[in-house]
């Protein structure tokens, strides 16, 4: 059991991502009643962090720099290096994501630490904790624990659920000084290609278009169903190289890894490469015109017919109970 647990937050656009509150869900299962730190870095960040309080965090060091406004693999390691130096926690939780996956291991190197990374479960076994993370593209799960030294972690979205909301909930937010120098990436522009909506890689509900949505407006109708359901749109690859989507929608081996939960596959026959990034799902709707498509073979609930035909009627029917 680790008596300090350092959770870094993760910012976008503003506001806290989910999967920072997972983080805190994660560090009380590991600190069992140990001391909550959340650690949030950025240019202004500060009127957020008792967002952190209110899931669970005891208390809230945030760095705020001109040099942390978009991050950079340099500047954020340094941040928070920093700030271990400072606070000495024996268990550090960050969020699997594109950042988390980059900064974690740099920092796992410099504290010459172990690192158990892609969490999806927590449980106690006596005095130890085990986590369990996927291996084989999700083919096979495996369980670890840490003997000795810092427990190190990163955690998948949407797989450990966030603690209540507790507004009531009060704790101290300081700001902590961090010197950043020798940047030698600098973010002038980010563009932004995704659309507006749902994150994906945080959905709880996701409608996925693969090859049988023949074109571009052939997600036009899984655009719809996703307005009625409050869900994102992703792709398999397939229609992303067909060039009917962009490469941020990607869900697959080689895209986002995604466990939403509710799936809502069009037109995807069930590639190996796609399984691996949602076949995790709670539940797996499969549309597609091949009763033998191997997408089937993990859907919960098939649908053997013509997508065009299907979408439009659950959209309807889901608008008659949703709208």
């Amino acid at each position: 059991m680790a008596k300090k647990v350092l959770v870094l937050g993760e910012v976008r656009e503003g506001e806290l991502r989910n999967v920072s509150y997972e983080a805190i869900a994660a560090a009380k299962e590991i600190s069992d009643g140990g001391e909550i730190v959340g650690l949030l870095c950025g240019e202004s960040v500060s009127g957020i962090a008792e967002n952190m309080i209110h899931y669970g965090a005891d208390r809230v060091l945030v760095a705020e720099n001109d040099q942390l406004k978009t991050y950079t693999t340099d500047g954020y390691n340094q941040a928070v290096m920093q700030v271990i130096d400072q606070e000495s926690p024996e268990g550090i939780v960050i969020g699997h994501t594109a950042m988390g996956k980059d900064l974690s291991p740099r920092i796992a190197a410099k504290l010459q630490s172990g690192l158990i990374s892609d969490i999806t479960g927590i449980e106690k076994v006596g005095e130890q904790i085990i986590y369990t993370r996927p291996i084989y593209s999700g083919k096979a799960f495996e369980k670890k624990l840490i003997t000795d030294g810092l427990l190190f972690v990163t955690i998948r979205p949407n797989n450990i659920s966030a603690l209540e909301k507790d507004e009531s909930r009060k704790g101290d937010v300081a700001k902590v000084d961090v010197t950043i120098k020798d940047i030698r990436t600098i973010v002038k522009e980010i563009v932004r290609k995704t659309t507006d909506g749902v994150d994906l890689s945080e959905a709880k509900v996701i409608v996925a278009g693969g090859r049988g949505v023949k074109t571009k407006d052939g997600f036009d109708p899984l655009n719809q169903l996703a307005d009625v359901l409050g869900a994102a749109v992703g792709a398999s690859r397939g229609a992303c190289d067909a060039d009917y989507c962009d490469y941020s929608l990607q869900i697959g081996q080689t895209g986002k890894v995604v466990t939403p939960d509710l799936y809502i596959a069009c037109g995807i026959s069930g590639a190996i490469q796609h399984l691996a990034g949602m076949s995790n799902s709670k539940i797996i709707v499969a549309i597609n015109k091949d009763p033998e498509a191997n997408i089937f073979n993990v859907a919960d609930y098939g649908i053997v017919g013509d997508l065009f035909d299907v979408v439009p009627k659950l959209t309807e029917e889901f608008k008659k109970v949703l709208v």
